[in-house]
């Protein structure tokens, strides 16, 4: 496969309008019309990833942390970053990454350290982006409306919530005259035609809108299909950092720490609160969350789950009254690793390898 195959599948994911302002996520060194027969995946990008990659003849590697988020003035092999990247582009690689959009995503990080600890009725922590939603009004002569309903919403129209396939309909007269340099579907040029049609509306995601119109159009009978496109003001998707749900059961915090140390597979983390304390609403962010201390709060959550907590952060969840479990940057984030490699399995072709490094790249061992 090329590696733009590859960077759409991962785009159809984690789409790239749900990258942050401040990020550099996105094919960060290589070309996309390289082909592609192993890929490796990886939380950072480091000399070991870059060794292991070598050795297993990679073209392609996918990280979560870009490796260039600032601008570089040089590339030398006197310092290390340089020299990942001659080592990279020597070789002939490919480096992609897909950070906060793989972060707040549907199915992305959160969602899945959301899924490991069994949390229900999951909402988003604090909300990044809002999907605009539109209404999709098209009228399809009677015995055609079947085919293009089922072109709408293969392509992606109309889902409310986890419904799929919503659509409402509407039996009607549709009246057209066909004029010069036309080929009418139904009836004759310069006559006024009467036709049963029906009239089916949906609503579409802004991001998919021109696939569905173009689906719908290419299933309709008529040669100029006559439809309409209405903004809506209903709230559409949220995406955003963290995930917020309920437990099945209430525990206490000290038996809720052990859950957490098993299924992010912790060897430590560091506890703020009391032990003792009941434990039924969970806030998760994986990576740096604490900038999101006020939204679980606002979330009625009793514990936080994040990382790279500071002292300050610490003594604002007391005063707050929720408990904080600092379960590491590197173990709340690489959990994704092995979603992911299923997700490409899924979506690419088959010949294609995928490999996890096996790179644990914590700058630092807690003894």
């Amino acid at each position: 496969m090329m590696v733009k195959n590859i960077i759409k599948q991962m785009y159809k994911l984690a789409p790239p309008y749900l990258i942050d302002s401040w990020d550099n996520s996105g094919l960060q060194i290589g070309r996309e019309n390289k082909e592609v027969k192993t890929i490796l995946l990886a939380l950072d990008l480091t000399p070991n990833v870059i060794k292991q990659a070598v050795s297993n003849n990679v073209n392609m590697i996918i990280t979560h942390h870009p490796m260039l988020f600032k601008k570089i003035g040089s590339i030398t092999t006197n310092d290390v970053k340089g020299k990942m990247i001659y080592d990279i582009i020597n070789n002939d690689m490919v480096v992609f990454s897909a950070h906060t959009n793989l972060d707040v995503c549907e199915n992305g990080v959160n969602d899945v350290l959301a899924q490991k600890l069994g949390l229900l009725n999951t909402e988003v922590l604090r909300k990044s982006y809002e999907e605009k939603l539109y209404k999709l009004t098209v009228y399809v002569p009677k015995g055609h409306a079947d085919k293009v309903r089922r072109a709408i919403t293969e392509a992606g129209g109309g889902w409310i919530g986890n419904y799929s396939h919503c659509t409402y309909n509407l039996n009607g007269i549709g009246t057209f005259m066909a004029r010069e340099n036309t080929n009418p579907f139904i009836g004759e040029q310069n006559r006024i035609e009467e036709v049963e049609e029906i009239r089916i509306e949906t609503i579409v995601k802004h991001s998919i809108l021109d696939t569905v119109i173009n689906a719908m159009i290419d299933a309709h009978p008529y040669e100029e299909v006559a439809y309409d496109v209405y903004p809506l003001i209903n709230r559409g998707i949220e995406y955003g950092y963290g995930r917020v749900g309920n437990l099945e059961k209430e525990t206490d915090l000290k038996t809720f720490v052990e859950l957490v140390k098993t299924e992010f597979k912790c060897d430590s983390v560091r506890i703020y609160g009391d032990l003792n304390k009941k434990i039924k609403r969970v806030a998760v962010c994986g990576g740096s969350g604490g900038d999101f201390i006020a939204d679980a709060k606002r979330k009625r959550a009793d514990v936080y789950i994040t990382a790279d907590i500071k002292y300050h952060d610490a003594q604002l969840m007391q005063e707050l009254d929720i408990a904080l479990i600092d379960a590491n940057h590197y173990d709340t984030e690489k959990v994704i690793l092995p979603y992911l490699k299923e997700y490409l399995q899924n979506n690419l072709d088959s010949k294609v390898k995928i490999l996890i490094s096996d790179d644990n790249s914590a700058p630092f061992t807690v003894k």
